[in-house]
């Protein structure tokens, strides 16, 4: 006998639905926030995966769950505008690593602490002591979701 389908309450399906919403917007806040410099979300993406270190293109696009020419494409695009820079495996030549210059560095740089002053003007401005500690309280359970 199948199990039984789960029974899902109203505020779970609540809860999901706002969340996935708030997520979103926060995203487009801190985009709007930082130079984008004209790089799509999903160029982005690429070089913030590579700010944790040096990668193949397989890897990045394993990552991003997209297929390898999908990401050779944002790689190109990216090397041309002197954000990342490939260059031999030294532990298998015929892979490439690709990593970040000086200028994706930079650049990612910028955008992290743009959007960290943006959030903490936001929070500061916008919110009262309780109300900030509230946050940090819920931020624990969202921790929480994101380890499950």
């Amino acid at each position: 006998m199948p199990d039984a389908p789960a029974v899902l309450s109203d505020s779970s399906i609540q809860a999901a639905r706002e969340l996935r919403v708030l997520v979103s917007r926060l995203r487009r806040r801190f985009l709007e926030a930082s130079d984008n410099r004209e790089l799509t979300p999903s160029q982005l993406s690429v070089l913030s995966r590579l700010k944790h270190g040096d990668a193949t293109a397989s890897e990045i696009a394993a990552a991003e769950r997209v297929r390898p020419q999908a990401i050779a494409t944002h790689l190109s695009m990216l090397a041309e505008q002197g954000y990342v820079e490939r260059r031999p495996d030294p532990k298998d030549g015929r892979r490439q690593l690709v990593s970040l210059t000086a200028a994706g560095l930079e650049l990612m740089a910028g955008r992290s602490q743009a959007g960290q002053e943006w959030l903490t003007s936001a929070l500061q401005d916008g919110y009262t002591e309780a109300e900030r500690q509230t946050l940090l309280d819920a931020l624990q359970l969202l921790e929480r979701l994101g380890a499950q």
